[in-house]
């Protein structure tokens, strides 16, 4: 039978983690994107292969949604926008962070707190990225019969510029 466990988390609290996922955002500046995107999905294909806490699984969709977003040729994103996730990754691949990982049962709440507040930080990226591949995937359909891959690729290029803008606007609306 589940138990459903709520923690609130205080604004000190907050502060404390986002602390941390600062000082992981400052290390990002020290490793290559590359570095830490390939330590990510390291610990994410471990952790597919190794019984999570639901808490911890039920993230994973995100990360890899992440990965995915952070790694896609074709979606361009400034290195403001990339460096917030990626501390979050880095944070996620310390093995010894606020709670060191291999404390059973507990030792990826830390872990899931952080993928939380990255995301929720990110949601209008993460909103925009979802927009993008739900089009790229449905638009050769939505086109008829064998479009031309020039047409594919301004169709997606277009799709793509206003999504961007649509969340720069919105970050920026945001930060007011």
């Amino acid at each position: 039978m589940p138990y459903k466990l709520t923690i609130e988390l205080s604004d000190r609290d907050l502060r404390h983690f986002r602390r941390e996922l600062l000082k992981a955002r400052e290390s990002v500046g020290i490793a290559e994107d590359e570095e830490i995107l390939a330590a990510a999905g390291d610990v994410v294909s471990a952790m597919h292969s190794s019984e999570l806490p639901d808490f911890v699984a039920e993230r994973l969709e995100k990360l890899e949604n992440a990965i995915a977003m952070l790694t896609d040729p074709d979606w361009p994103l400034e290195p403001s926008e990339r460096s917030p996730m990626l501390g979050a990754l880095a944070y996620l691949c310390d093995p010894e962070d606020i709670i060191p990982d291999d404390i059973p049962g507990i030792g990826l709440l830390d872990d899931a707190v952080m993928i939380e507040l990255a995301f929720r930080e990110l949601h209008h990226e993460i909103a925009a990225y979802t927009d993008y591949l739900h089009y790229r995937k449905t638009l050769p359909r939505t086109l008829g019969r064998k479009p031309s891959p020039e047409l594919i690729a301004r169709k997606l290029a277009s799709r793509r510029d206003q999504l961007l803008a649509r969340m720069r606007r919105r970050r920026k609306s945001e930060k007011k």
